[in-house]
């Protein structure tokens, strides 16, 4: 196996983008990201794109010929894969590029991610997320992805003492670190009482604890190690990759409030890249429910477990503090296209490892670290990145 380096990225503005199509949106992240790298199309071996639902959010399957398509590479042929892990698509798609790369199948690949989802109502988006969940054993029953977090969320409270405003103090953070982000869906603070009296969604869980429906593509060009300073001066290294799986329903684990899936891909990815959580300076983790930060920085050891509530509320996990987590403003403030996600993550890393991120920069970043869940855990990519 040999070394692998991220050498260019591209993100379009996520939000309700009912000016642009889902062509659209890859189209645009791809281009900035290819433009960002210096590779001409020629160069490219193979594309990876990550989308959860096409077929239900716009009726269009067979995603990855579209894409090829739509970014003009149609006419060169270039194998081009759709993969689909629910909302943890695009951080399996890129580990799937990754493994092309590394194994010397492949030279240069692209790596795409992207959901149009406000293209149906609310009630059909709910749906489409239920089916990240068991549909025979949960979504059959009236469970929702939000339902089954917060069923996570008051066990935790129950168990380790954690309190609804911890809870929301997440959401306070990541949107204050949203509102520094120009591609965040909402660049504006909120309160601690924004979040406590908005309309409840599942208790404990109010509207303000989830994350929004969005529309969005993020882009990466990755290339074989050796080769990556011909194109660029700030190549930034992929160190360590994990994966791992859970029991789809809740029912089937031992504790609710330990993501397993997170735990075991974690510790493949700290093994491999030579490190441990301490080492790392930044953390983008999936929260697309503000128990789902709590959990993640539990179960990738930054704190032990029942201690995510309280390290939030200590602000260790804020820009300024020992281990900090969602500078792009997280699931929550940024967005949730997805598909795209897992990929924009790794997009903010690699911004905060080569020391462009602006407001949101942290001082001195040199170890990135990106966590995306599929559904309610049943399956975690995590990813650790250093400035080479």
């Amino acid at each position: 196996m040999r070394d692998v380096a991220v050498i260019g990225i591209g993100l379009t503005k996520f939000g309700e983008l009912w000016d642009k199509s889902f062509r659209n949106l890859i189209a645009e992240a791809g281009s900035k990201a290819i433009l960002d790298s210096g590779i001409s199309g020629k160069e490219i071996d193979a594309l990876y794109v990550g989308s959860m639902s096409a077929g239900r959010f716009i009726g269009q399957e067979h995603v990855g010929a579209l894409v090829a398509d739509s970014s003009g590479f149609a006419h060169m042929h270039i194998p081009s894969i759709r993969v689909e892990s629910a909302d943890a698509s695009g951080g399996l798609a890129f580990r799937q590029g990754y493994f092309s790369v590394a194994s010397g199948m492949n030279d240069i690949v692209v790596i795409g991610g992207v959901e149009k989802m406000t293209d149906v109502i609310g009630a059909e988006a709910t749906d489409t997320l239920a089916t990240s969940l068991d549909q025979e054993w949960e979504a059959f029953f009236g469970s929702t992805l939000a339902g089954t977090y917060a069923m996570i969320a008051t066990k935790h409270m129950h168990d380790y003492g954690t309190t609804r405003e911890q809870l929301a103090q997440v959401a306070v953070k990541n949107h204050a670190n949203g509102a520094l982000n120009p591609y965040a869906q909402f660049k504006r603070p909120i309160s601690l009482e924004n979040v406590l009296k908005a309309p409840m969604e599942a208790y404990p869980l109010t509207m303000m604890d989830c994350s929004p429906v969005s529309d969005g593509a993020a882009a990466l060009v990755l290339c074989a190690a050796e080769k990556a300073k011909k194109y660029t001066d700030k190549p930034i290294k992929i160190i360590g990759s994990g994966q791992a799986s859970d029991t789809l329903p809740l029912h089937g684990r031992k504790n609710i409030c330990i993501f397993e899936s997170t735990v075991y891909a974690a510790k493949m990815a700290y093994k491999q890249a030579g490190i441990k959580p301490k080492d790392v300076d930044v953390v983008e983790v999936h929260d697309s429910y503000t128990i789902g930060e709590i959990l993640a920085i539990e179960d990738l050891g930054f704190v032990k477990k029942g201690e995510g509530g309280k390290a939030v509320e200590n602000k260790i996990t804020t820009f300024d503090g020992e281990i900090p987590v969602n500078p792009s403003g997280g699931l929550k403030a940024k967005g949730h296209p997805l598909g795209a996600t897992g990929v924009a993550q790794i997009a903010e890393i690699v911004m905060q490892l080569r020391g462009e991120a602006d407001k949101r920069q942290i001082k001195n970043a040199k170890i990135g670290l990106a966590h995306n869940v599929g559904g309610a855990g049943a399956t975690c990519l995590v990813h650790i990145l250093e400035a080479m």
